[in-house]
């Protein structure tokens, strides 16, 4: 068993307030959540930033490529939504 860890920063250029960043931010969640099932999803920094923020997002599965595949798909999802941009993305695994 695998478990998949991605930590990705985005930012946020067209936002002007912290209430457009959450409405982008939730439909994003939303879309995401809806693509790609089984997986965990939550911002877990830059909640009160209203150009930034930081996604967690954990998948579990039998072997460190189907998880890569997984995590790698769901990181081009987000990059191709042109509301934003990924700042930084890191991917760890563990393997039980």
């Amino acid at each position: 068993m695998v478990v998949g860890v991605a930590k990705i920063e985005i930012f946020f250029p067209e936002p002007n307030s912290l209430k457009s960043k959450r409405q982008i931010l939730k439909g994003l969640l939303h879309k995401i959540e809806s693509e790609f099932k089984k997986i965990s999803l939550a911002e877990v920094d830059g909640h009160d930033l209203w150009q930034k923020t930081t996604l967690g997002i954990s998948i579990v599965g039998k072997d460190q490529k189907f998880v890569d595949r997984k995590l790698t798909s769901i990181l081009n999802f987000i990059q191709n939504d042109g509301r934003l941009e990924i700042i930084k993305a890191e991917i760890d695994f563990i393997s039980y």
